[in-house]
């Protein structure tokens, strides 16, 4: 989807439907998501000089699973209010609906108890310090 010229539309409601696939989010540079399929929604409300704007997202994305490092599924969903300043002449709404499903996403990205791989996580078990131990016997 192309950003929307805002200057092309006249005073309205106007409503978009769109998806975000893998060859979108896996062709962002630097970005955590590997890939997924995000529905997006749209509603852009133009009254004068004053262009608002809601968007929701909802989803599944797949990242890097922080504790075993293997990909993993993550669904996401959000949705959030854009004012769009005065004079704006265009508005890319993939780029909105990326960066909302980015920010609705954990902190923290894991499986589900006992999805990580098994081999990885004996490898962490075996670094792992029990609380218990004394430092200075480690």
């Amino acid at each position: 989807m192309t950003p929307i010229q805002l200057d092309t539309l006249k005073d309205g409601v106007y409503d978009y439907a769109f998806v975000l696939d893998d060859t979108y989010l896996s062709g962002i540079e630097k970005s955590e998501m590997l890939g997924g399929t995000i529905d997006a929604k749209a509603h852009l409300t133009i009254r004068g000089i004053h262009t608002d704007l809601h968007i929701s997202v909802n989803g599944t994305v797949r990242l890097t699973c922080d504790r075993c490092l293997e990909p993993m599924e993550q669904s996401v969903q959000g949705e959030d209010d854009f004012e769009v300043e005065d004079g704006e002449k265009e508005v890319d709404l993939c780029w909105l609906a990326y960066e909302l499903t980015a920010v609705h996403l954990p902190l923290v990205h894991c499986h589900p108890e006992g999805g990580c791989n098994p081999e990885m996580v004996a490898l962490l078990q075996n670094h792992l310090r029990s609380t218990e131990e004394d430092p200075e016997e480690a």
